[in-house]
């Protein structure tokens, strides 16, 4: 992309000091005006950088300087007193495939990756997904109650999950106490569809009460083994089949709707469940649905949330629901990388801008896709060719790492549980940013520069910091 300044932006940006930096963020010292004293630096933050040839690495201290006059459209003005949601937190799916590649590993090389992973002084992945069930990225086709019909659910068992998915999950939850996990079914048992298989097919409503038992089962299991689970949704992907070539389920709009608000709702009720649900679990172009859902009487008495995945559609779109129901909270839970993709390792400005639209059209969490693969995808029983957050060689055990990775951890790293979204506007072109106040008072913006090195000017109430971009990067800024 080409330099947006005027040749008054680039005035206004040398006043402050910037002929002075370098390709790189460094710190600006202000030129004290004429007849007065040097004006101390108020605030010095942490710099950390992802670009062509460093990974999340901390780069010179940036000071706030005193700022005089208006800022200009190249400016980018934060506003902390505006806040917006609370965030829960970033994570990844422990689906069958990524629990089994967890489970190649040696002890102590899960345990040094877990701690990367998950420990609140690293990643702090905290906001994560489990399957009920096979997904398509799992070794084999199941879910907990196969063969013929079982509506009294006589044959319901978790046993295919204590071999390496239970034991995965409780390891996790040992590394970050405070992992919240939400889980979602793929396909109920086959004998619930109309096709008769877990692969692809439609639900049929004469199983709903079976299937909200189904559900109840699973959440009083998984508490029996040691692993809590704070939220639920309906179905992976509602408005899809996937042709049945993987574990998949249609479920119309009032299918869901009346599941929740007739079955599954009241019996969590009377069985005093605190697991949440949430709606629609699939891409933003379901905004209309979302909202129909939504208006259908009693639903929101047992499902205030919405689910998205960022396939399809565009996140503003996320607003839209948002501007007709203030109060749902929404939860980014499904988007991930293509191994075979020539950018998979470094396309983190691709994904930090993602981020950046997730957070700004109100969602609260960011959770990827697989958590870990091979170097093939693998295991994979389905049509797709996703990349795992981190990729596990499936005969060197080597750990290699994904775009997506870095750019995540540009958020998580240094945002915690409870932190609040706050406003940011304005900035150079090609520039994506979004900001947020951490609970203990710090604030955190992460910048991302998908285009040619730039410089620009953040503004902070009567406070500048002046910033170089380097070309293809994401830049975490960290104050208080």
């Amino acid at each position: 992309m080409s330099n947006p300044y005027t040749r008054r932006d680039f005035l206004a940006l040398s006043a402050l000091g910037l002929a002075a930096a370098s390709a790189r963020t460094t710190a600006v010292f202000a030129q004290p005006a004429a007849g007065k004293a040097p004006t101390p630096a108020s605030t010095e933050s942490e710099v950390w950088v992802t670009s062509h040839d460093r990974r999340l690495q901390r780069a010179s201290s940036l000071t706030w300087l005193p700022a005089s006059g208006s800022p200009g459209g190249q400016v980018i003005v934060l506003s902390p007193q505006k806040k917006y949601q609370e965030i829960l937190g970033f994570g990844g799916a422990f689906t069958d495939a990524a629990c089994y590649n967890f489970s190649q590993l040696s002890p102590s090389a899960r345990e040094k990756l877990f701690h990367q992973l998950f420990h609140p002084s690293e990643m702090g992945l905290n906001v994560c997904r489990t399957c009920i069930g096979s997904s398509d990225y799992s070794r084999t086709a199941y879910s907990y109650d196969d063969g013929d019909a079982d509506p009294d659910l006589k044959r319901f068992s978790i046993n295919h999950d204590r071999t390496y998915i239970l034991p995965t999950l409780r390891e996790a939850r040992a590394v970050n106490p405070d992992l919240f996990l939400f889980s979602s079914p793929w396909s109920p048992p086959g004998w619930m569809k109309a096709n008769g298989s877990i692969l692809g097919g439609s639900m049929e409503r004469k199983h709903m009460a079976s299937y909200a038992n189904y559900f109840l089962k699973f959440l009083q299991d998984y508490e029996a083994a040691g692993v809590p689970v704070q939220a639920v949704t309906i179905q992976n992907e509602v408005d899809t089949g996937q042709d049945g070539l993987m574990p998949a389920c249609i479920w119309p709009q009032e299918y869901e709707a009346d599941f929740v608000a007739n079955n599954l709702g009241p019996l969590f009720a009377q069985h005093g469940v605190k697991t949440k649900i949430w709606l629609i679990d699939h891409n933003y172009n379901l905004w209309g649905r979302a909202i129909g859902e939504l208006e259908t009487p009693g639903v929101r008495k047992y499902a205030n949330a919405i689910a998205w995945h960022g396939y399809l559609g565009e996140p503003a779109w996320m607003s839209r629901v948002h501007e007709a129901y203030p109060d749902v909270q929404m939860y980014w839970t499904e988007g991930g990388p293509d191994y075979t993709d020539p950018n998979y390792g470094s396309d983190w400005t691709k994904w930090s801008t993602t981020f950046a639209g997730i957070f700004r059209n109100w969602c609260c969490s960011v959770t990827g896709w697989n958590l870990a693969l091979d170097e093939h995808g693998k295991p994979n029983i389905g049509p797709f060719s996703c990349g795992g957050l981190v990729t596990i060689n499936s005969q060197s055990k080597e750990i290699s790492y994904s775009g997506q990775y870095w750019a995540l951890a540009h958020y998580s790293r240094f945002l915690r549980r409870g932190c609040r979204h706050f406003d940011s506007q304005g900035g150079p072109a090609g520039i994506n940013h979004v900001a947020f106040e951490n609970p203990d008072g710090s604030r955190v913006m992460v910048l991302t520069n998908e285009g040619v090195a730039k410089r620009c000017i953040v503004r902070s109430s009567d406070k500048n910091a002046v910033m170089s971009l380097e070309s293809n990067s994401v830049t975490t800024l960290v104050w208080r």
